[in-house]
C-alpha cells in the first residue's frame, strides 16, 4: 500500500524531535514546508523560511536530516530547498542540497562496541536493558512499607506514555528493595511495549561511561544516544553528590528526556533535599515529579518475604525460625535472602534440617555485628568464660554449684535480651523444659536483690555484651 508523502515527512518530524532539544525543533524543524515527493526521481522538496535556516540546516543538521529521511523516504532520496529569499513579494529560490546531503546506503559500522552516534540514534534499534528479569513484581511483595511506590511504579509500567509522577524518585535504606522495584517496572515495562527502548544503570556505571566519552571526544555520541531512551532508570544516584561534571551532563540529558515526555526513573538512599553537593537545578528536577518513600520491611513483610521465597525454591524451614530471622534481620531484604540462602547451604552441606540452633549462627555471621541481637551461643560463651566453666559443661546433665550457675544466669539473660520464649531458651541451653528456664530466671532476680557481689557479676556479663556488639 502506497503511504502518503505527507505522512512520511510527518515521520520525519517526529523521529528529528526525539532527537533535538525542544528549542532546537521548534526554531530549525517546526518552521520547515513540506512542498512534494516526486517517486520518480527519489526527489524531496521542501520550503524555508529564510536563507539563514537554510545555511544553519546544512551546516549543522545535515548529517540528522540525511539518515532520517533515508529512513522514512527509502535510502537515494535527494532532499532539495525551497527558500524563501523575500517574504513581501513572496519571491523564493530552489537550492539543490550539497552531495553531503544526499542519502546513502547504509555504511558499515566501525563503532560496534560503543553508543550510537546521532546517526544511529535517529531510528528506534534494540538495546540491551541491562534489567534483571528476576527481579519483577511477581515476586515483589507488597507491605505497609512499600504500598505506594509499588503501586505507583506498576502504574507507570502499565502506562509508560502518560506524563503523571515523572520523574518518580524513590529512596530509602539499603536492603529495602529499591533495586528490586525500579527493575520491576523496566521489566514489566518491556513486557507490555516491547518496542520501548528501557535502560538500566547505576549511578556509577553513568559516571564511567561520561568520564571514558570525555576522555575519547564522544560525549555527543554519550548524550545522543541517552537522550533517545523512552525509559530510562538510575539507581544510587547519590553517586553523583561530588561528581560536578557528570551533574552537568546528566542535567541536559534529563531535560530532554522530561521535555519529550519519557519516563525517568531515579533511585536513592536519602531524599533529594539531603544529597549535599548536587547541583541546585538537579535537585529541584528530581523533586518536581513523585517522591517516593521505601521504609524497611516490619516483621510481617519480613515473614511474608521469606515465606514467598521459602515456597519458590522448595525449602522445608520451621515457623518459628522464620519468625525469628523476620525479628532479627534489621528490616533487611538482602539481610533476609542472605540469611536463607546460607541456611540452604548449611543444611546440604552438613545434610542437617534447619532449625533454631543453626538459625542463630547464620544471623550471627550474616547480620552486620553492629545491629544483630544477641543469640544464645552470644550469652552462654560470654556466662562461660566469665565463670571459667565450659558450654558443654553448662548444656550437660551436671549439677556442680559453679554449672548450675553459669546454666541459670544464660537462662536469665536470654530471656532479658533476646525475645525467645521458655520452652525455646530450656530446649537450646541443654534441652530443658520451660519450668526449669522460669524457676531459674527466678533464683536468679532473688540473688540478685541481694547480693552484691553477684550484682557486679552480672554487670561484668553485660558490659561484655556491649564490647561484643
Amino acid at each position: 500500500m502506497k503511504v502518503n508523502p505527507n505522512a512520511l515527512w510527518d515521520s520525519s518530524l517526529q523521529l528529528i524531535k526525539n532527537n533535538v532539544s525542544e528549542q532546537q525543533f521548534n526554531t530549525w524543524f517546526k518552521p520547515i514546508v513540506f512542498e512534494s515527493f516526486n517517486e520518480d526521481t527519489k526527489t524531496l522538496l521542501v520550503q524555508l523560511p529564510s536563507p539563514y535556516v537554510y545555511e544553519y540546516l546544512e551546516e549543522n543538521y545535515v548529517d540528522l536530516l540525511s539518515k532520517v529521511l533515508s529512513r522514512t523516504f527509502g535510502q537515494g532520496v535527494c532532499l532539495n530547498y525551497r527558500v524563501l529569499t523575500d517574504k513581501e513579494h513572496n519571491i523564493s529560490q530552489d537550492i539543490q542540497a550539497e552531495p553531503s546531503a544526499q542519502i546513502d546506503g547504509p555504511k558499515r559500522k566501525e563503532r560496534a562496541n560503543q553508543s550510537p552516534t546521532i546517526l544511529d540514534a535517529a531510528g528506534p534499534q534494540q538495546i540491551d536493558s541491562q534489567l534483571n528479569p528476576h527481579l519483577t513484581f511477581s515476586n515483589y511483595i507488597e507491605g505497609d512499607s512499600n504500598k505506594l511506590p509499588r503501586s505507583v511504579g506498576l502504574n507507570i509500567a502499565e502506562h509508560p506514555n502518560k506524563t503523571t509522577f515523572n520523574p518518580m524518585f524513590i529512596y530509602g535504606p539499603s536492603g529495602c528493595g529499591k533495586t528490586h522495584l525500579i527493575n520491576a517496572i523496566g521489566v514489566r515495562t518491556k513486557e507490555l511495549y516491547p518496542q520501548k527502548r528501557v535502560l538500566y544503570v547505576s549511578a556509577r556505571l553513568f559516571q564511567v561511561q561520561y568520564t571514558s566519552a570525555v576522555v575519547h571526544n564522544t560525549l555527543n555520541d554519550f548524550i545522543n544516544f541517552y537522550q533517545t531512551i523512552d525509559m530510562l532508570i538510575v539507581d544510587d544516584v547519590q553517586e553523583w553528590m561530588t561528581a560536578g561534571k557528570t551533574q552537568d551532563t546528566f542535567f541536559h540529558i534529563f531535560n530532554h528526556l522530561f521535555l519529550n515526555g519519557k519516563r525517568i526513573i531515579l533511585a536513592c538512599d536519602r531524599p533529594p533535599v539531603d544529597l549535599q553537593g548536587m547541583n541546585e537545578r538537579l535537585i529541584t528536577r528530581f523533586a518536581c515529579g513523585l517522591i517516593a518513600e521505601l521504609e524497611k520491611p516490619n516483621v510481617q513483610l519480613c515473614i511474608d518475604i521469606m515465606q514467598s521465597k521459602i515456597k519458590r525454591d522448595g525449602l522445608k524451614i520451621p515457623a518459628d525460625v522464620v519468625q525469628f530471622i523476620a525479628e532479627t534481620a534489621n528490616g533487611s531484604v538482602r539481610d533476609l535472602e542472605g540469611v536463607i540462602s546460607s541456611l540452604m547451604a548449611y543444611s546440604v552441606v552438613y545434610n542437617c534440617n534447619i532449625d533454631m540452633r543453626l538459625a542463630e549462627r547464620v544471623i550471627k555471621r550474616a547480620v552486620k555485628v553492629d545491629d544483630r541481637p544477641l543469640t544464645i551461643d552470644d550469652i552462654m560463651e560470654t556466662v562461660c568464660r566469665h565463670f571459667n566453666v565450659s558450654t558443654t559443661a553448662v548444656a550437660g546433665r551436671s549439677r556442680k554449684h559453679e554449672f548450675v550457675i553459669a546454666r541459670q544466669v544464660s537462662m536469665y539473660l536470654a530471656q532479658k535480651y533476646t525475645k525467645m520464649p521458655a520452652a525455646r531458651i530450656g530446649k537450646l541451653v541443654g534441652g530443658r523444659d520451660h519450668s526449669t528456664v522460669i524457676h531459674s530466671c527466678t533464683q536468679v532476680a532473688q540473688r540478685l536483690s541481694i547480693d552484691k557481689s553477684f550484682r557486679e557479676d552480672i554487670t561484668s556479663i553485660e558490659n561484655a555484651f556491649r564490647l561484643k556488639k
